[in-house]
């Protein structure tokens, strides 16, 4: 096969039928989506699979979304590792203070279109291999 490495997405979600419905939406793009039950969980398959994405949900019982995110960019291995958070916490504010001060890459709020979902993936992707390229 060519240099079309499926790109891997780990999105971390508490609920059950949204890692379904996200694995739904990407896999028809050629995507494989891994989900992560919650932060801890989720955590640590970021450490071990490495994925050229995060999907992350904002609000987990067992760790908040934003503590794994800072655990993310705090650890040299996966830092560079771009990531969409995904939470029902649509007010303006969350948005403003996501985006600004964790550098989050993007943002979608639940519900969301599946054709929102493919345009944000795209975008950070495609943000990201133009950084890569210098």
């Amino acid at each position: 096969m060519a240099k079309t490495d499926v790109m891997r997405v780990i999105c971390v979600e508490d609920e059950a039928e949204m890692i379904d419905l996200i694995r739904l939406i990407l896999s028809r793009k050629g995507f494989e989506v891994i989900g992560a039950n919650g932060g801890k969980q989720g955590l640590e398959m970021i450490r071990e699979q490495k994925p050229d994405l995060i999907l992350l949900d904002l609000m987990m019982p067992d760790m908040d979304g934003w503590e794994v995110y800072q655990q993310v960019k705090a650890d040299e291995a996966t830092r560079d590792i771009p990531v969409i958070v995904v939470t029902a916490k649509a007010q303006s504010i969350d948005k403003v203070l996501g985006l600004h001060i964790a550098k989050v890459d993007d943002y979608i709020s639940k519900p969301f279109s599946p054709q929102e979902l493919m345009d944000s993936v795209e975008q950070v992707l495609n943000k990201k291999r133009e950084s890569e390229k210098g």
